[in-house]
């Protein structure tokens, strides 16, 4: 167990101020994220260190489509979450699932692999699998780290965090992949066990500082409603018309049974959001057009990606045609 940061000392235990939950803890009570503990009057996180799952992955996976294309990277993640979502894709991890396997290892060690893979040029480290925000410490002591080596780190989050604590954060991560559930208050409540307002903030703030990119899971009759769409569209464009903006195709999963999205919802969306946006990309539908990348001014096509397979068009970050960046 390490020290946690970002937390207040109350007269019966302690209050946790790394996420909007401000988890009040006491009696070795454990936080809403099933990782930070209260003990003696201190706070605890329990998955320094703890790392549940690591993989060379594309880049692409995170996604994120305009930083580094084509190059691979160090994917680690840990166990637990402080969102608690119906249709998690990963909730073995979320929810530290019985059987699964974890292994230890300290900021330098796990640098220590990274650079074992040097034959696969790796670009960095992608924090991802679960929520990287409540592996906090960890990801704080390992992201200081691998910067000082001249790696590059990646966050794919939810976003759900306090200002403090990301401020601290972003001055040592390169680019983020934020997984904005909705665009509604009411259904980060009833399927997510949070708030948006918070994520919203993190998302203006993570903009002004890293490379950003941001998810969207469409689940039909929950989260794709025009009017949603076109306010979440309008939203990113105020921040940042560039950002690139990727709708995932939901499959069911974890505690949902609904079918799939249709294709034909996610192509209407994509057109919506692409009145106001530069790039739109959809995820989850293997050989879709919308998978690759396209000039924002003439319309040639700069990557072609065939899955995870990409063929790059451009030189020195230029569309030929057009020059346009």
């Amino acid at each position: 167990m390490h020290e946690a940061l970002y937390y207040e000392k109350q007269d019966a235990g302690v209050r946790c101020l790394l996420c909007p939950h401000l988890c009040a803890l006491r009696a070795a009570e454990t936080g809403l994220c099933g990782v930070r503990q209260e003990k003696d009057g201190r706070l605890f996180s329990m998955n320094y260190g703890l790392c549940a799952a690591m993989a060379m992955d594309p880049i692409e996976k995170k996604p994120l489509y305009h930083f580094y294309p084509g190059r691979k990277i160090f994917s680690v993640g840990t166990v637990g979450c402080n969102l608690s979502c119906g249709f998690c894709q990963n909730w073995q991890l979320a929810t530290g699932a019985p059987g699964l396997e974890s292994v230890r290892l300290i900021p330098v060690e796990l640098l220590a692999l990274l650079e074992s893979y040097s034959e696969q040029n790796p670009l960095g480290i992608a924090y991802t699998y679960s929520e990287p925000g409540i592996w906090y410490e960890y990801l704080l002591d390992t992201a200081m780290l691998v910067r000082k080596r001249g790696y590059k780190n990646v966050l794919v989050t939810n976003g759900f965090l306090n200002q403090a604590p990301l401020r601290e954060l972003l001055p040592y991560i390169d680019a983020i992949n934020i997984d904005l559930k909705a665009f509604n208050e009411d259904y980060y409540r009833r399927y997510c066990g949070g708030r948006l307002a918070p994520v919203l903030r993190y998302v203006e703030t993570a903009a002004a500082a890293a490379h950003l990119e941001l998810t969207y899971l469409v689940i039909p009759t929950l989260n794709d409603s025009e009017a949603d769409i076109r306010r979440f569209a309008a939203w990113v464009a105020e921040i940042n018309p560039a950002i690139p903006v990727h709708f995932s195709r939901y499959y069911p999963q974890y505690k949902f049974t609904l079918p799939a999205t249709p294709v034909a919802l996610m192509e209407n969306i994509a057109a919506i959001a692409k009145e106001k946006l530069q790039y739109v990309y959809l995820g989850n539908l293997p050989g879709h057009n919308l998978a690759h990348t396209y000039c924002s001014q003439c319309g040639m096509k700069l990557i072609h990606r065939d899955g995870y397979r990409v063929q790059l068009n451009f030189r020195d970050g230029k569309c030929p045609h057009c020059a346009q960046l």
